[in-house]
């Protein structure tokens, strides 16, 4: 059994994660901005038998919170095995980055790169305590550069270009963290659950959340530190 903590998991992608995760044995955190919120995705997972899980608040923005959430963990338990940095807002569209309002950018950094970073330097000495933890960071397609450069992408990924440039700020955190955790048996990755219906898009993906979850959480089981600086999707990998 390994322990997990997912960030903004009391509903999409992150419930459905907890929600397999759980299944498959593990104990799981639920993190919330709101605890209210967690504590219900918590009692809906219970209502359908599912009993190893737990709801904490978490809000990946303030500094104050993920301080009192690594106090609230360390008092439960003696080491964290996965972080999923899951939280994430998808801001306002259209969002191209010749006109975006500053507001729009900050907020979308603030929660997706700057929220992810500080929740994993804050909870990185109890990874530390584990055999073999990892460090899930969730981005997107529309980080990388690579996918972002074909002629055929670039009409249909516009409006989120503030977007996926925090995603791939997120991706440059992967990399550069994998790096520096290298020997220390932590593996660190990104993986996109592919363009799933949530409200993140007004719930227009074509993938189902359980199709979306499945990459992260097939990253989740792996515990193989050798496994590091590498960003994934269902079935596969993606180039940066």
């Amino acid at each position: 059994m390994r322990t997990i903590l997912i960030t903004g998991a009391n509903k999409g992608i992150g419930l459905e994660t907890a929600r397999q995760l759980a299944q498959l044995g593990n104990f799981v955190y639920v993190g919330s901005r709101d605890i209210r919120n967690g504590e219900k995705a918590v009692a809906e997972l219970k209502a359908t038998g599912i009993t190893q899980v737990a709801a904490i608040q978490i809000d990946v923005t303030d500094i104050a919170d993920i301080r009192r959430a690594q106090e609230e963990l360390s008092s439960q338990i003696d080491a964290l095995d996965v972080l999923i940095n899951n939280a994430g807002i998808a801001g306002e569209q259209p969002q191209e980055l010749s006109v975006d309002s500053m507001e729009n950018v900050r907020r979308l950094f603030e929660t997706n790169f700057f929220g992810a970073v500080q929740t994993t330097q804050l909870l990185l000495p109890l990874l530390r305590k584990s055999v073999a933890s990892a460090i899930i960071n969730v981005s997107s397609e529309v980080g990388s550069l690579t996918m972002n450069m074909a002629v055929d992408r670039r009409p249909n990924w516009r409006n989120y270009s503030a977007y996926g440039a925090s995603k791939t700020a997120l991706n440059a955190f992967t990399v550069m963290l994998a790096n520096e955790l290298r020997e220390q048996n932590i593996a660190v990755n990104s993986v996109t659950p592919g363009y799933t219906a949530t409200d993140l898009n007004q719930f227009k993906g074509f993938k189902h959340v359980s199709e979306g979850a499945r990459p992260i959480v097939a990253l989740a089981m792996a515990a193989d530190s050798s496994i590091t600086g590498r960003f994934f999707q269902d079935g596969g990998e993606l180039p940066w």
